[in-house]
């Protein structure tokens, strides 16, 4: 191959010949040379006027559009948060409610009020006409957190309220469980009275400390009030009896029994058998002599009985 070079400086035409494996790397060196200042000026041509958007400027966009990512992200964590708040408020005032309806049930059965006054199992009754109101926009997440907590608030004042309604309500139906009221027995009659009698053994005149209930044999004897039995054996005087605590102050006796079915440490209520009638000790037959103690001292029990009629 024969390759003619021009330029002033060569003064006239040069000429190469080239030929065999020489003229091969000339030419490839010739086109490896052009398509790289091809390729070079290519991209620089791209990058300022093929797209119009410089690198720098599209990696400041790259960072703006994590930013804004990141945002994105944070704002979805918050929801979620929120979601998860609302969730977990809404379980602990559902758990709150459901106490309450215990609560107003426990006290409708304490207080006596009939079933169908108030019904904790139903939503409650209510009518009355409807009037349109004026379209308001969807409460945002922290207004509605803000009324459940005044919902909250509402519901603390009212399970307080009720918890001191209930205490009152206990106590009042403890006192009255403790309190001694009744008859010791359920059949028999008063054959003798509190205070002064003529002792039936000695005819001289005595004190008579409780009252007497004649009746039959095994008769069965009740305690008055709730308590806790202090004696259940033989006494001097009381036969076989039964001695039992009832808190404030208050005790009672049941004597001359033929059988205690109590021992001491039990814990009796009210209404409960507590021992059988009989005639041990000092009596002239089968009865209960019933005495009622209050502060250690002998009371009247006609009283105690009589309240219970009221």
């Amino acid at each position: 191959m024969n390759v003619v070079i021009f330029g002033k400086g060569f003064g006239s035409p040069r000429q190469m010949n080239l030929t065999g494996l020489t003229a091969g790397s000339a030419i490839a060196a010739i086109a490896v040379l052009i398509i790289g200042v091809g390729f070079v000026a290519g991209s620089w041509h791209a990058s300022r006027t093929g797209s119009g958007i410089s690198i720098n400027e599209l990696e400041e966009l790259t960072g703006e559009l994590q930013q804004q990512r990141d945002i994105i992200n944070s704002i979805r964590q918050d929801n979620e948060d929120t979601l998860d708040a609302l969730s977990i408020r809404i379980a602990q005032m559902n758990a709150r409610v459901i106490r309450l309806d215990a609560l107003g049930r426990r006290l409708t059965d304490m207080a006596d009020i009939d079933d169908g006054e108030f019904d904790f199992d139903s939503d409650p009754a209510i009518g009355g006409p409807e009037e349109p109101v004026a379209l308001v926009p969807n409460l945002a997440v922290p207004h509605m957190i803000e009324a459940m907590d005044m919902l909250g608030a509402q519901l603390s004042s009212r399970e307080a309220q009720l918890d001191v309604l209930e205490s009152v309500l206990m106590n009042q139906n403890l006192k009255d469980r403790v309190y001694p009221q009744g008859r010791p027995v359920g059949a028999g009659w008063i054959s003798s009275y509190f205070g002064k009698r003529t002792d039936p053994f000695t005819g001289k005149a005595a004190n008579h400390t409780g009252i007497d209930f004649a009746g039959k044999n095994g008769a069965e004897i009740v305690a008055v009030a709730d308590g806790v039995v202090t004696w259940s054996a033989d006494r001097y005087g009381y036969g076989i009896m039964v001695e039992i605590n009832h808190g404030s102050g208050y005790s009672t006796r049941y004597a001359h029994n033929s059988e205690n079915l109590v021992s001491v440490g039990d814990e009796v209520k009210k209404g409960q058998v507590v021992a059988l009638m009989g005639e041990t000790g000092r009596a002239t037959g089968p009865n209960l002599h019933f005495e009622v103690l209050h502060n250690s001292s002998r009371v009247n029990p006609v009283k105690f009985i009589r309240d219970a009629s009221k």
